[in-house]
């Protein structure tokens, strides 16, 4: 599962209303949106809606968001990718349309990534459990022995039937890695669907900046990127946005600690360990935050050099990347990137 790294997206200034127009009147938009933030799927959950008059559109989000979550979670008996992980080896499991379509996305990026990202990732987090109270270091066999579990071409998907069944006993799903990804999307759809134009989804990590910012028609939201070599709340610097999405990957907020050696929470598919480079983290923006968050870990796997390069091939998709020797990566077309000078960091040339 993806850390929770909280982006800081900066509503600056005063409304400027769209003047008044005989076609269609234009949303008003409220300088205070309607708000909660919510624990929900292991992260904060926060969503804000800033047209007028849509206050009972929150609560439906928060819903959608607890409903899917209650689907793919593997640390929930009774979820349904649970019961795809306990039928592991036995039978193919039939699972809802949106399960399905999660798992038809992991395998993609899967393949796409050449394995960088494995949807079959679980025997591996579940033996180290980064994140939960009985967090360990397992030995070298045990991980050699999950190793053998991990292998996303053993999971078979039956789009006929709707079924997901993974073929050796003691495989697992862990669709951690893009699961907070596909409920934000979701929930972009379910506030379009009631007419929302203006709004902030961010599920720790995974922020959709919908329509534009309140401070001035036509402006795009200033969005904070987080420092993640540092405690929260730290920037490196900011990006403008507008209908996309920013996912964060980055190793310091979940890790276990042994014998003086951090190990973070994400996992090395071909090793059993977490992925060793020069990257501190990596955000990803793109126009859905299903892609950013598959891609965020794929392009993390690769270290910032061959990262980047796969990166600036990819269309509609840019990144920017923190590495540990406090150096900050851009794409070719990373939108306005604006340093934060007291962050310590500079840009790489």
């Amino acid at each position: 599962m993806k850390n929770r790294i909280i982006m800081l997206v900066m509503v600056l200034g005063t409304i400027l209303l769209a003047g008044c127009q005989k076609q269609a009147a234009a949303p008003k938009i409220n300088e205070t949106p309607y708000s909660d933030n919510q624990f929900l799927i292991g992260t904060y959950v926060n969503i804000r809606i800033y047209d007028d008059g849509k206050e009972d559109v929150l609560p439906l989000a928060f819903k959608k968001v607890k409903s899917l979550g209650d689907k793919v979670t593997v640390n929930q008996k009774g979820s349904e990718i649970d019961e795809v992980n306990a039928q592991a080896g036995i039978k193919p499991v039939k699972v809802t349309s949106d399960v399905y379509r999660l798992a038809k996305k992991a395998y993609q990026i899967s393949e796409e990534s050449h394995g960088g990202f494995d949807m079959a990732i679980g025997p591996i987090t579940q033996l180290w459990h980064i994140g939960f109270p009985d967090a360990r270091k397992p030995s070298q066999a045990e991980i050699d022995a999950a190793l053998k579990l991990v292998d996303y071409k053993k999971v078979k998907l039956n789009d006929q039937k709707q079924t997901i069944y993974l073929e050796e006993k003691g495989m697992a799903l862990d669709l951690g890695a893009i699961a907070k990804g596909f409920i934000a999307d979701e929930v972009v759809k379910l506030l379009k669907k009631h007419g929302v134009t203006t709004a902030i989804v961010d599920l720790g990590g995974n922020v959709y900046v919908l329509g534009k910012s309140p401070r001035g028609k036509d402006t795009p939201w200033t969005v904070g990127i987080q420092d993640p070599n540092q405690a929260r709340n730290v920037t490196v610097g900011s990006v403008l946005a507008s209908n996309q999405t920013l996912v964060t990957s980055g190793i310091y907020e979940r890790y276990l600690e042994v014998d003086g050696v951090k190990y973070h929470h994400l996992f090395n598919p071909k090793t059993g360990y977490p992925f060793d480079n020069d990257i501190a983290g990596v955000t990803i923006i793109t126009k859905y935050s299903i892609d950013g968050d598959g891609l965020s870990t794929a392009v993390f796997s690769m270290g910032v050099q061959k990262g980047l390069k796969f990166v600036n091939k990819q269309k509609g998709v840019e990144a920017i990347f923190v590495t540990k020797d406090d150096k900050i990566y851009l794409s070719k077309g990373v939108p306005s990137f604006e340093l934060n000078k007291e962050s310590g960091y500079t840009m790489a040339k």
